[in-house]
């Protein structure tokens, strides 16, 4: 997750479908654009949510989600699924 342009600041999150999503990237400056040039070689869809990335940013790397944040990383997650024509695990 980033702005379009140059970030200031990146979150990557992985989720299998199983669990809960897990912060696995994070930074700002040279790190936030690493972080999003790599999603962008690999096809990952990116989502601009500022406000969501700082508070995503507090999460140790590694670490779940915390639960307060689950709706909102939920719409993050249903967002990157419909542009990449994916259904969760249990609607296939």
């Amino acid at each position: 997750m980033s702005t379009e342009n140059e970030p200031t600041e990146a979150v990557a999150l992985a989720y299998d479908g199983q669990g809960t999503p897990r912060v696995v990237a994070k930074g700002g400056g040279d790190v936030a654009e690493r972080i999003v040039a790599v999603a962008r070689e690999h096809g990952v869809p990116l989502e601009n949510d500022p406000a969501l990335v700082r508070l995503l940013s507090r999460v140790d790397l590694g670490a779940e989600i915390p639960r307060p944040l689950f709706a909102a990383v939920a719409q993050v997650l249903a967002f990157a699924w419909s542009v990449a024509g994916r259904l969760p695990a249990d609607r296939r």
